[in-house]
């Protein structure tokens, strides 16, 4: 294979995984963004606080926790299939990231739910709209932000490299992508 198709292979697959992993991550970040971002409840500060330590952690860190979760000896390392990978595959690289992008999804969403005027939601309720509606609303308001957090989740993964090595190596042909090609062309001098 030639030094061109070679590199459109690891584009293609870099762009398929973090592409899958953060519409995962927005499918699950966004709603949980706005549930935190709208509504008091008991054990919101403790989600919140998960929140943010998710923000900050390594993500090698995170490339370990999955790593031991579908290690064999782990325990989902037994369940393998369609939703749940096998280690060193693009579905563990796609399950890494969408754990890392998730907390900046949530978390950027929250913010800018909370960034919209509270008067608004009572506005539309007292409209006549129920509480999805009313969600909906602030939602759209808070659309700017919420275009941020998923550029920032895309921009957490697409250049991360511990967490994808750990689970899904450098396997050429397989699980190289971007990151792990620069590092080992890199190391390669």
């Amino acid at each position: 294979m030639d030094v061109s198709a070679e590199l459109v292979e690891i584009i293609i697959l870099s762009l398929q995984v973090s592409g899958a992993a953060l519409l995962l991550s927005t499918l699950i970040g966004i709603p949980i963004g706005v549930l935190l971002g709208l509504n008091r409840f008991f054990g919101r500060r403790l989600m919140i606080t998960l929140l943010y330590t998710g923000m900050g952690f390594p993500p090698v860190v995170i490339g370990l926790f999955v790593y031991l979760l579908l290690s064999r000896s782990g325990p989902l390392g037994s369940l393998h299939s369609s939703f749940i990978p096998a280690l060193f595959t693009p579905g563990a690289m796609v399950a890494a990231q969408t754990i890392i992008a998730l907390p900046l999804v949530s978390g950027f969403t929250m913010a800018a739910v909370m960034g919209v005027d509270p008067h608004l939601r009572q506005q539309v309720m007292a409209l006549g709209a129920t509480k999805q509606q009313a969600a909906m609303a602030v939602l759209m308001e808070a659309r700017i932000g919420v275009v941020v957090a998923i550029v920032a989740g895309f921009g957490g993964i697409i250049s991360e490299v511990g967490a994808v090595m750990m689970v899904g190596g450098n396997i050429e042909g397989r699980t190289r992508v971007l990151t792990t090609a620069i590092m080992l062309s890199t190391r390669q001098g």
